[in-house]
């Protein structure tokens, strides 16, 4: 099966302006999920102008007015959302989106109504909110959902109805027994209420990036893609430091030896304060890149 080449980067001008904002949003008090979904998009698809961004926004306005008004439960609104996206629109995905960039790029899904689960996901949540229905992010281990209802927690009363999606599936509403499902088969693990709780958009923002990292980590001449996956990962407030050094490690991959060496020395120093040993096994690495300059 041939695809297409991923899309061709945005100029340098262009991405450091897209980073600026990216960094500003995601710090902002209510970070907006489709604006940082689509500003990931320009980042992977220089393509995606000004007006392509509009246009996606547009888009989910107009699939949001084309609900019913207010649909009233969470099971009906869980119904109307399957009804217009999965049905009329055929928003869904299949196994071969894995295996496409495209698939995490929220303009691309929105054009092909086809994604990865947590993208297509994004779609319903952006879509059900602006129609004001309440809706969060649901990050079962290795399938995302959504769920429609008082958000699961604490306060929540046991009598509040609360009904689970899947948008991969077309928006199917899950029984108890197929999230118990979901999980097992993903991970073998048994569902725990834990599981249930919303995912905040920088948690939704952040997975969708690790999609983007393992996809290229699995294709090395997507290196490219890898390191601007990281690099925005690294603009949100909350990121592992360990990210520092896969960029590093990605750097001398890609040739980059001094950047990456210069990189790997810093975090040593890092980790040096906690593990003498782990930052020992950095400079080794970094003195590894060093030797390649000559």
């Amino acid at each position: 099966m041939h695809h297409s080449p991923p899309p061709h980067p945005p100029s340098p001008e262009r991405s450091a302006e897209l980073r600026r904002r990216f960094a500003e949003e995601a710090r902002s008090e209510r970070p907006d999920l489709s604006t940082l979904c689509l500003l990931m998009g320009a980042e992977g698809d220089g393509t995606l102008d000004e007006a392509g961004l509009d246009a996606a926004q547009v888009e989910l306005d107009r699939l949001a007015g084309e609900l019913p008004f207010r649909p009233g439960t969470p099971r009906a609104w869980a119904t109307a959302l399957r009804d217009l996206l999965g049905e009329r629109y055929g928003f869904h995905g299949v196994a071969a989106d894995y295996q496409r960039l495209e698939s995490s790029l929220l303009h691309e899904v929105l054009r092909r109504r086809r994604g990865l689960p947590i993208l297509l996901s994004v779609v319903w949540l952006e879509v059900a909110r602006r129609a004001g229905a309440p809706v969060y992010g649901v990050a079962l281990p290795g399938h995302f959902v959504v769920g429609f209802g008082a958000e699961f927690g604490p306060e929540s009363g046991p009598g509040e109805e609360r009904v689970l999606a899947d948008p991969f599936d077309g928006g199917r509403l899950l029984s108890g027994k197929d999230a118990e499902v979901l999980v097992a088969g993903a991970t073998g693990a048994e569902l725990r209420p834990s599981m249930l709780e919303p995912a905040a958009p920088l948690d939704v923002v952040s997975r969708v990036l690790n999609n983007i990292r393992a996809w290229a980590a699995g294709r090395p001449e997507q290196s490219a893609v890898g390191l601007w996956a990281i690099e925005l990962a690294l603009l949100l407030p909350a990121h592992a430091a360990r990210l520092r050094y896969e960029r590093a490690r990605l750097l001398v991959q890609r040739g980059e030896f001094s950047a990456g060496a210069g990189e790997l020395e810093a975090y040593a120093e890092v980790v040096g304060a906690v593990d003498d040993e782990a930052a020992e096994l950095v400079r080794g690495e970094a003195r590894v890149a060093r030797a390649m300059l000559n």
